[in-house]
Parts: C-alpha cells; structure tokens; sequence
C-alpha cells in the first residue's frame, strides 16, 4: 500500500458552467437596475401628483381669500361694523404668502408661471379696489358706494380670477394625466422587460440546477464508492493489524519458549560436560604436580580458562533466563535486577513489590512472571541508555484484588512524543505486546511532577488474585518490605545461584530502542 503527501490538484469549475452563473448573474443585475429606474419614475411621478395637488389647493385657497375679502367688505357696507373687516385686512399678506409659495411650487413651469403672474395682477388690482371702496364708504357714507357700484363691473373682476384659477387648475390636471400617462407606458414596458428577464433568469436558474444536481448526485455516487473503499481498507488495515499483533505475541512466547529450552539444555548438558572436564583437569594436575610441573602449571592455567567458560556459561542461562525467576519467584528476580541495576550504573532504584505477588504470580499465567520481568529488564535497560535519571523506582502491587499494576518511573529527560510513534521503538513495542499477550495495557506518561517518564502496566488477573486459595502465605523468603528502600547495600549478601562475579545488566539487543 502506498501513500502521498503532494497536495490534491486544485480542479476548476467547468466553463460552461461558469458562464451560467455569470449570465444569470447578469441578468439578476440587468434585473436589478431595471426595478430600481421602475422605483425611481414611481418617485417621480408620486411627487409631480403631489405637487400638482398642492397647486390646485393654493389656488383654490387663494380664491377663497378673495371671495371672503370681498365678502368682509360687503358686510362692512350694509352694516357698517368694522368686525366684518377682519377677511379684508388679511386678504393682503396671505395672498402673497400664497403666491410665494405657488412661484416655488411652480418655478419648474414657464407657462404656469406667466399665468401665476396674470393671477397675481388680477388679485392685486381686485384688493386695491375693495381698499378704495373701504376708504370712500367711510369718508361720504353708503350712498357712493352705491353709486360707484352702479357705475363699476365688480363683478367682471371676480370672474376674471375665478376664471384663472380655474385655467391654471385645468393645466396642471392636463400636465398631471400626460405624466401619469407616459409613466403607465414606460411601467408596462418595464413589467414586460421584467417578466422577460425572470422568465430568462428562471430557465437559466433551472439548467444551473440541473447541472449542479447532476454534479451532486455523480460526487455521491464517487463519496459513496471512496467510503466503501476506505470501510474496506479499515478492515483490511485492522485485519492485518490483528494478525501482526497475534503474531508478534506468538513470536515473544516462542521466543520466550527457547529462550528457557536453550538455557535448560546449557545448564543441564553443558555444565555437567564442562564440570566432568573440569574434575578431570583437576585429577591430572594433581597427578603432574611432582613428576612434570610445566604441565601441570598448563593444566592449571586451562582449568582457569574453563572455569570462565563456566562463568560465561551462567552469564548467558540468566540472559536467557533468569534463574531465580524459576527458583525464588518474581519478587527476588526483580529486587536482584534492581540492585544490579543500581550497583552497574551508580542509580539508587527503589523497589516496592506486594508481599502477596509471588503467589499470584505463580497461580496466574504461566507467562506473567517472565513477561513482567521482561518489561523491567527492558525499561531499566532504556533508562541506562537513554534518560539520564539520577533516580529510579520500581513498584509492582495488586489492586482491587484482580489487577496487577508495575511502575517504573524515573526522573530523566523522558521520552519524546515523536520516539513513542517511531516504527523502530522495538523495545517500547514488545513491552507494550508483552502486555497485551497478557491482556493488559501498557501506558507512558510523564512522571513525577513532570519530569522524567512513566510506565505503567495494567494486567487483569482471572478469579481475583490470580486464584490464590484463601489463607495461603508466601514463603518466608519472599517477604520483602512494602515500603520503599534503597537496594543497593542493605541486604544481607548470601550464596548466590549463579556467578558472584560483578557482571554489566544484560542488554536485550532484540527488544532495545
């Protein structure tokens, strides 16, 4: 199986379908300016309705006024109450203000503004009369006005401004309908244009759909066939995985199998042939210590060399298999490697193992004893090597009744997140398969107030404690103290099972980092 880091190549949008979405893009635009000239004329033509509004309404209002002038001052003459004035001095000043407002409203018109000015003439003239009137009335009394009435067309006057009024009204109706007229077109016009590019946008929109539902269902049917893929790649990858783990436990109790055959078949045959050799050796020197001292002195000298073969011999049983493993149990096998340990490389290893262990470990698995003798050697082995420690504790209990727990932590440099996931860690990966074979787990954190690094392993007994019967007790001589004590030194040496000579702790080159 292979894999790649290049990047995916960056694919593209196919042209076709890229000027779909610019086209309907276009046209939304096209769309979009349309309605918005549509809104504008709207605005427009609501404004000139408003405007023309307003002008009829001042016209009409400024007609009123003089109506109502000319009114006041009729009242004044027959009654001759000056209350009845109050229109008439009014008349003035809101007449202009109306026609102020008018030049503003009309100042867009030239012809409406021509007739404005005629308007303001008429009234101007028509206000100035009914003054006159006013002042003559009080001056000679109601008789000359009657008789200036007589002589005068007053009423000619008000028909001249009502019939202005009435022009200037029927204009701005007629401006009002040719606008209203015009925008009717250009509005229907616009909803033609507006149909035409929806209906246009809308056939766009659905072959835009069609061909991006066709994309969708292709890229289902590839995500579909790339999972089913991947869910059989998984499986294989997990079966493969399994397998290799199996084999690798398979490979360790071989392994550990031979180990134990060989260093059998070495202590049995081989020491027995080099012990009769030596007992021969030794028969003959004594023989030639008087008539041929040379050789004996030769004897002697070979005798020493096979007593180092013999040393060399025992070097290589413990390598292969510990034997106070099989002899004394775990607990002495263990507080033995510590204390070698500790007496090769100058690092105090404090050592704290469960009185009950031994028991337990010889009624669980028959391969738990050597593999959690093995995950100590290897760790130890990688502290000397790798982590710098200045101090090393080493502690194996039994928890809840049916659970092993070993702890090996030290206070070194640790260990690098990148080395735990490098394919080459042998030694981290057979300690973490020796767990499993087990059917424990191996876990590597940080150690004491992290620093250093942590082993941790969690081995499941069967039965609670490993099946120990009720009211068993481990011999006398695996009693070590739970308390956690220096090896190096306080123990009182006795006979050792194997050499006596100083000897370097065995290096595993199979199972080291």
């Amino acid at each position: 199986m292979y894999f790649t880091i290049e990047p995916a190549p960056r694919h593209r949008l196919p042209l076709y379908k890229t000027l779909l979405c610019v086209t309907c893009a276009l046209i939304l635009i096209v769309n979009g300016f349309s309605l918005f000239h549509n809104l504008q004329s709207l605005k427009g033509a609501n404004e000139q309705l408003a405007l023309s509004s307003r002008v009829a309404e001042r016209l009409q209002y400024l007609n009123v006024l003089v109506l109502d002038a000319d009114s006041s001052a009729r009242g004044y003459f027959i009654s001759g109450k000056e209350t009845y004035l109050g229109p008439t001095r009014l008349v003035v000043t809101e007449s202009e203000r109306e026609f102020r407002e008018l030049e503003k409203l009309l100042a867009n018109n030239p012809i409406q503004l021509k007739n404005l000015q005629q308007l303001q003439t008429l009234v101007r003239k028509r206000i100035a009369i009914l003054g006159q009137a006013i002042e003559v009335y009080k001056h000679s009394g109601l008789d000359d006005i009657v008789a200036i009435a007589k002589v005068s067309d007053e009423r000619s006057g008000m028909d001249e401004i009502r019939l202005q009024v009435v022009i200037m009204v029927r204009e701005q109706s007629e401006a009002m309908a040719a606008r209203a007229a015009s925008f009717y077109q250009e509005y229907q016009k616009a909803v033609v244009m507006g149909a035409g590019i929806n209906a246009v946008a809308i056939v766009v929109l659905i072959m835009f759909y069609q061909l991006v539902r066709r994309s969708f269902v292709h890229r289902a049917a590839v995500e579909h066939a790339l999972q089913l893929s991947n869910e059989s790649l998984e499986s294989m990858v997990q079966q493969r995985t399994e397998q290799l783990s199996v084999l690798s436990r398979h490979l360790i109790s071989i392994s550990e199998e031979e180990k134990m055959r060989l260093s059998r078949e070495l202590h049995d045959e081989m020491g027995a042939n080099l012990t009769s050799i030596s007992m021969d050796i030794a028969a003959v020197t004594h023989q030639l210590q008087k008539t041929n001292p040379e050789l004996a002195a030769q004897l002697r000298r070979a005798r020493g060399t096979l007593m180092d073969t013999v040393e060399l011999k025992r070097r290589i049983i413990e390598d292969l298999r510990p034997s106070l493993l099989d002899n004394l149990g775990l607990c002495a096998a263990i507080d033995s490697y510590c204390e070698d340990f500790t007496r090769m490389t100058d690092i105090p290893c404090e050592t704290e193992i469960a009185s009950e262990i031994d028991a337990v470990a010889k009624a669980g698995d028959r391969g738990l004893s050597i593999a959690l003798f093995r995950i100590v050697q290897e760790s130890l082995t990688n502290i000397r090597k790798y982590a710098k420690a200045s101090q090393v504790s080493v502690s194996l209990k039994l928890q809840r009744d049916d659970m092993l727990v070993l702890r090996i932590i030290d206070d070194g440099v640790g260990i690098a997140a990148p080395t735990l996931a490098k394919p080459m860690s042998h030694g981290l990966l057979g300690m973490r398969e020796r767990a499993l074979l087990l059917g424990g787990v191996l876990n590597i954190r940080r150690g004491r107030g992290e620093r250093g690094t942590c082993i941790e392993v969690y081995i499941p007994l069967k039965g609670g404690q490993g099946g120990r019967k009720a009211g068993a007790v481990p011999p006398p001589l695996l009693q070590p103290s739970s308390t956690p004590h220096q090896r190096a030194g306080d123990r009182t040496q006795s006979s050792r099972p194997y050499s006596t000579r100083q000897r370097s702790v065995p290096d595993l080159h199979d199972q080291s980092q």
